[in-house]
């Protein structure tokens, strides 16, 4: 799956390092049989993440005989909204129905279950709207306008003395940027960077934070197969769940909706997908990459891994234990299995030997262009020089917070944090102190433009589990303290000569910040009342906030600085070669992609483009009917009331990458045939490259009339097929 969701089956340490090791070899042996030709980067296959500035319509064209119009680019841009707990979605419906998979929406079923309500084991289905539950704290975005503001940002960093200097110079400009359109739209507003600093763009969204569950399936059959299959294909998920934007206690008016199409994708039919996807880094230079694959992946390995291992000793206590870490489990196995796959990637001679034969094709060009060559060369050394430069600072980097998500971040995250309390006390302490300086000099994410989210996401009323915030901070403190030493500037602050344990104990034990009040208390009363506050959790986070400081200080100033400026220049160079053939990293922004859809053959044997209801069951019987393949009792119950030939799951060519899962998968006439949810492991490597079709690559969706089967015929949801197929009730 592409993000986090859900609980995994429990698995032995054989059984899971028997599949991590076939799974290794199977990328190995797919990229050193993959022929690989250093040529001039222009997309010859269905390759690509397109902004909606710049659509493949060349390709579109050219292959697919599709030209849709301006209208159909702007209609599908309006259909689909980015939910911020981190994927995709479609409106399906003029009263504000969202669709997306059941492991995006996973923390919020958490989040609105309880001991007797466990809404992810026994799925949920609100028969009138007075039934819809609120999410605590989903924000969902539509992409209303974007603007082009490139130059300004760019022109405003040439002021600057060096790096350090330009970068801030461009972030004031930034910030500046973001308050006037909030001021002048009343709409949320983010400068994003493209092409790594060639390009600026101000996107504008328009936010819905009353967001309501209508639907859920049972998570065994969201995620039927577990751990084992994930990432497989053929595949047998009805992964997707539905929610209601509401304005002013109503159901919103959704006038761009994608109606749902009752026969769903056909074989070899030409798809697009339009969604979120979360960060590919193909426009690495080689140096970079080098530093992911000897540094920057096996440090997140450590850290994701010393996550996971925690929350499978918590879930260990008992019932309910697991019920509440089922949903960070699930996503830290999914995102281990995806770097694991990533990382043999960039091991694979041939993989490496294609990014350096692309920078050489690249640097070959520029040459013909001495105007640009210099500017080339001299920013291709400097992202060398500061690479070198980060391996002595990462492991600080990693370990040296309260609120680890990702080796390579300093920022604070409330993405279904895994300790709620520690991560509530750092955005405290951090807000206090950045909201005292002016708007373009805060870090990102405390400027004016993104205060709003911040505070709707801190005064989340979703429960609290201290003893599961403890075992969490404890078992982190640990791995620091084993990670850095005893003598490293944040074990020393945050331990002070106490035992990790004790530490952990001490600030949930006396902490106060389970109370939405005493938040809102904190945040109002600003940096004074955070600095006389005597919560243990806020003490915790005020010693070690100096240090995180210091190291946040030095990796702008030495590493995300030059990156801005160099990178500003290599984007010059390969537009100046390729123009905007080559497309932009993923960011989270919304992205258009486009495939077919097709199967595949894998070693001796063909993989058919479709699943059915047949082949689940197929699957259950197979294997007994033992977990991970034991079926939801209104399955086993149900099953002579289906079609069993119904198309379930499909594959097709389309470019995704995690954040992409519940991207709508949309046919020529704008109709959703298909919900994004995963990658086959074939694909995986394609963070850093596109893995070719021909390789056996494929994107994997829950086909739309699976859906429709399910719901009329398993879950008594009339009234909602109905409002899928546009039917009064």
């Amino acid at each position: 799956m592409m993000a986090g969701g859900g609980r995994p089956p429990i698995r032995g340490p054989v059984a899971a390092r028997r599949l991590l090791e076939c799974q290794m070899k199977r990328i190995l042996s797919l990229l050193v049989a993959a022929t690989f030709i250093a040529n001039v980067p222009v997309s010859l296959a269905d390759e690509g993440m397109w902004t909606f500035d710049n659509p493949p319509r060349k390709q579109w064209k050219e292959r697919y005989n599709f030209e849709p119009s301006d209208q159909w680019l702007e209609h599908v841009r309006l259909a689909s909204p980015r939910l911020n707990d981190g994927g995709s979605g479609a409106f399906v419906s003029p009263e504000g129905l969202v669709v997306t998979n059941q492991h995006v929406a996973s923390g919020q079923l958490g989040k609105l279950s309880t001991p007797e309500r466990d809404l992810a084991k026994n799925g949920f289905y609100a028969r009138t709207r007075a039934e819809e539950l609120r999410c605590p704290d989903l924000e969902i975005n539509v992409l209303v306008s974007y603007e082009d503001v490139s130059e300004r940002v760019q022109q405003a960093g040439r002021g600057g003395a060096n790096d350090a200097a330009a970068s801030e110079r461009r972030k004031a400009e930034i910030a500046a940027i973001e308050k006037d359109s909030i001021t002048k739209t009343g709409l949320k507003s983010e400068v994003v960077t493209l092409y790594s600093g060639g390009e600026y763009w101000l996107y504008r969204y328009k936010k819905y934070t009353d967001v309501r569950l209508v639907f859920a399936p049972e998570e065994q059959i969201a995620f039927f197969g577990g751990d084992s299959d994930n990432f497989t294909y053929p595949r047998y998920n009805l992964d997707v769940t539905f929610l209601r934007v509401y304005e002013n206690d109503r159901p919103a008016k959704t006038e761009h909706f994608l109606k749902w199409s009752p026969t769903g994708a056909g074989e070899n039919e030409l798809i697009i997908v339009a969604g979120y996807p979360g960060t590919t880094n193909r426009l690495m230079t080689v140096e970079q990459l080098h530093y992911h694959r000897d540094v920057g992946n096996p440090l997140q390995m450590q850290v994701w891994t010393a996550r996971r291992d925690a929350l499978k000793r918590y879930a260990a206590t008992g019932e309910e234990a697991a019920r509440r870490a089922s949903d960070q489990q699930r996503s830290f196995e999914n995102n281990i299995k995806r770097l694991t796959s990533q990382q043999a990637g960039l091991l694979n001679p041939r993989m490496m030997g294609k990014k350096e034969a692309e920078e050489k094709a690249l640097r070959a060009e520029v040459a013909r262009k001495p105007e640009t060559q210099k500017d080339y060369l001299e920013a291709s050394a400097r992202i060398a020089g500061a690479y070198k430069e980060m391996p002595k600072m990462a492991k600080r980097i990693a370990f040296s917070t309260l609120t680890p998500s990702r080796a390579d971040l300093m920022t604070t995250t409330f993405t279904n944090p895994v300790a709620r309390l520690s991560t509530i006390a750092a955005a405290l302490v951090r807000y206090s102190e950045e909201t005292a300086k002016p708007n373009d000099k805060r870090y990102d994410e405390f400027r004016e433009s993104r205060l709003e989210s911040f505070r709707f996401n801190l005064l989340s009323k979703a429960a609290i589990y201290p003893e599961m915030d403890e075992a969490m901070l404890a078992a982190w403190l640990a791995e620091a303290q084993k990670a850095l030493g005893p003598d490293d500037p944040f074990v020393r602050a945050a331990l002070q000569g106490s035992t990790p344990d004790e530490v952990a104990k001490r600030a949930v034990g006396g902490t106060k910040l389970a109370d939405v009040e005493v938040r809102k208390a904190l945040l109002e009363g600003g940096a004074e009342a955070v600095a006389k506050s005597t919560d243990p959790m806020i003490e915790l986070a005020r010693r070690v906030e100096p240090v995180t400081r210091e190291l946040r200080a030095w990796l702008e100033s030495n590493i995300q600085s030059v990156e801005s400026s160099a990178g500003q220049k290599i984007a010059r160079a390969r537009f100046d070669a390729y123009g905007k053939s080559v497309n932009p990293d993923a960011t989270f922004t919304l992205r258009l992609s486009y495939g077919v859809v097709s199967g595949y053959e894998e070693d001796t044997t063909l993989v058919p483009y479709k699943t059915t209801f047949f082949g689940l069951y197929d699957r259950a019987e197979g294997f007994g009917g033992k977990p991970p393949y034991d079926l939801p009792e209104r399955y086993r119950n149900g099953r002579a009331q289906l079609d069993l030939s119904t198309p379930f799951n499909f594959v097709y060519t389309a470019d995704t990458i995690g954040g992409n899962s519940g991207s709508p998968v949309i046919n020529r006439a704008g109709e959703l045939v298909g919900l994004n949810f995963d990658s086959n492991i074939q694909k995986l490597p394609n963070r850093y490259l596109y893995v070719e079709a021909e390789e056996g690559g494929r994107a994997v969706g829950v086909h739309s009339a699976s859906v429709l089967e399910a719901l009329s015929k398993l879950y008594g949801a009339g009234d909602l097929v109905k409002e899928l197929v546009g039917e009064k009730k």
